[in-house]
């Protein structure tokens, strides 16, 4: 049926589906400034909230935790009772968070807002995709998702630089209330030019299966972040793993039970779908844990601006896009498994690199430690996504989405988690010989943070202060030489894993033929890591 042929209805949705990816672009760049936003403000956070090194990792993580954890139900709320519906749902929620995080005067209060925000995202995430691929008929599809796609990329940049140039100008909470006239525009124009739709075959939700998994990650994830702070040991981080533990098991169980599974655990026993899934949370743990401790060492070691640190992260971007558009040829060539366990490689190279830091450390040293890094990333990323969803119901569009979404928010969860408590743990080892000297009140501030540690050695003065402040920034590093070394060495098992397990043609296969088709490539899978391949003419108006 050609659009003059459509009933009145389907004619007005598809004479402004352009004014539609437009709104649907608008919200999802909310969610991703979000999300790439904060890491800057850290050392912000850590000298005007006086926030330990936990609830750092808390502020950051427990927006990707939620986010991760309440995809899947949350696409399949859109798909059943309207993505529409969830759409503005998810921008009143994040709205109604950002205004709140404004306010906040303590980190327990910012954390909350934080997670809230996770709520929000994970609705306004999935429908954004469903509700594209309802609009679009399949011949423009993939140039709308493509542009759709781009605006994760660009809002990977523009969020820190946004942020740090905030922060040099206003008050912490000014990287929130930035995004209040954003959501205002998205939710006004979104009533009027987003149309309805939904699943037509609704499946049946999974509420239990959803609040199992939130119960288990969240679990595990507290007690890796707490571990540094009460010790690996104590009772609050035994008790936090052990229901960890016992909470996943038993989703394991119920979703292999259930008729109309939340993750139908039995895509892992297809090696494309479980390598792929497994190297893409190992990705993101890797930028995720290395971004929130580099983004700290330049601005409490080499002593930039929130602004000057964003500045110095913005090559991440373009050298992802030179590389991604090489990816589908070379795994055409080589073979999907050879080109993602070389990227694993590239990664683990790029990590290892980052050992060599100092307090003294050039900026260009960085900066060529990140190149195989991100390289690595670009390498990885295309062909694992197209492994993932080649796995995925093509009638299940929100639910898809989330599938290849929320591999990378755990990803991202764990790496603040996994990388950052690496980090901690050696650097409170490290600092005791600095401190055990100290007054019991110096030590236990100097404890908390590096920022905390700096703060308490500008007030001491003379050599002590010099000694104390020298010493953290030491002992910080070697947070940093620990927690890359332990990603390097997971990066190495995985490209092993990858070059036994994931199909030679587990990738998209399609070549980039011209330069506009790579720039498209890139933003489609480079950037998003999202592939078109499951966006089939499912769903219905209603």
């Amino acid at each position: 049926m050609t659009p003059a042929e459509a009933p009145a209805s389907d004619a007005r949705i598809y004479a402004r589906r352009w004014w539609t990816l437009a709104v649907l672009c608008l919200s999802l760049l909310i969610v991703f400034v979000g999300n790439s936003s904060l890491n800057v403000a850290i050392p912000t956070l850590s000298r005007v909230l006086n926030a330990s090194t936990s609830q750092l990792q808390w502020v950051i993580a427990a927006y990707s935790l939620v986010f991760a954890g309440l995809l899947f139900l949350t696409g399949a709320l859109g798909d059943r009772y309207g993505r529409k519906g969830a759409l503005q749902l998810g921008l009143v929620v994040y709205l109604a968070a950002c205004v709140l995080a404004t306010a906040s005067t303590a980190m327990w209060q910012l954390i909350a807002c934080r997670a809230v925000m996770g709520v929000g995202a994970a609705c306004i995430m999935p429908s954004t995709l469903s509700i594209l691929v309802n609009v679009f008929p399949p011949e423009e599809r993939t140039k709308a998702i493509a542009i759709w796609a781009s605006v994760t990329g660009a809002a990977g940049a523009i969020g820190p630089v946004a942020s740090g140039w905030l922060l040099g100008h206003f008050w912490y909470g000014s990287v929130f209330l930035v995004n209040v006239p954003i959501l205002l525009v998205a939710l006004v124009a979104g009533w009027f030019l987003v149309p309805k739709s939904r699943d037509a075959e609704e499946g049946r939700l999974d509420p239990v299966g959803a609040l199992l998994s939130v119960v288990g990650m969240s679990s595990l994830v507290y007690g890796l972040i707490q571990g540094p702070e009460v010790g690996w040991r104590s009772p609050t981080t035994l008790s936090a793993f052990a229901v960890a533990a016992v909470a996943l098991i038993v989703f394991v169980s119920w979703e292999l039970r259930v008729d109309d599974p939340m993750l139908d655990m039995r895509f892992f026993r297809n090696p494309a779908f479980s390598t792929g899934t497994g190297g893409m949370v190992l990705i993101f743990m890797s930028m995720f844990g290395v971004m929130f401790l580099i983004t700290q060492y330049f601005q409490l070691i080499l002593g930039y601006s929130p602004l000057g640190a964003a500045l110095r992260l913005l090559p991440m971007a373009p050298i992802m896009i030179l590389v991604a558009p090489m990816t589908p040829r070379l795994s055409a060539r080589f073979g999907a498994n050879r080109v993602v366990a070389g990227g694993m490689v590239a990664i683990a190279g790029g990590l290892l690199m980052f050992r060599a830091l100092s307090p003294h450390t050039p900026y260009w040293y960085v900066l060529i430690s990140i190149v195989p890094l991100v390289s690595g990333m670009a390498l990885s990323m295309s062909p694992m996504t197209a492994s993932i969803m080649s796995a995925v119901p093509a009638r299940r569009a929100g639910a898809g989405s989330a599938t290849n979404d929320a591999t990378r928010e755990l990803g991202a969860a764990l790496g603040i988690a996994v990388m950052g408590s690496l980090a901690a743990s050696r650097y409170s080892a490290s600092l005791t010989s600095v401190t055990r000297t100290m007054r019991g009140a110096v030590q236990r501030q100097a404890a908390r943070s590096l920022a905390d540690a700096l703060a308490a050695a500008a007030k001491l003065g003379g050599p002590a202060g010099r000694a104390l402040g020298t010493g953290a920034q030491r002992a910080f590093i070697n947070g940093i030489d620990l927690a890359v070394t332990v990603g390097a060495g997971l990066a190495l098992i995985a490209a092993v894993v990858v070059i036994r397990s994931l199909p030679r043609e587990a990738a998209h296969g399609t070549a980039v033929g011209d330069p506009v088709a790579a720039v498209e490539t890139t933003a489609e899978l480079g950037l998003a890591g999202v592939e078109p391949a499951f966006a089939s003419d499912g769903g219905s108006e209603s």
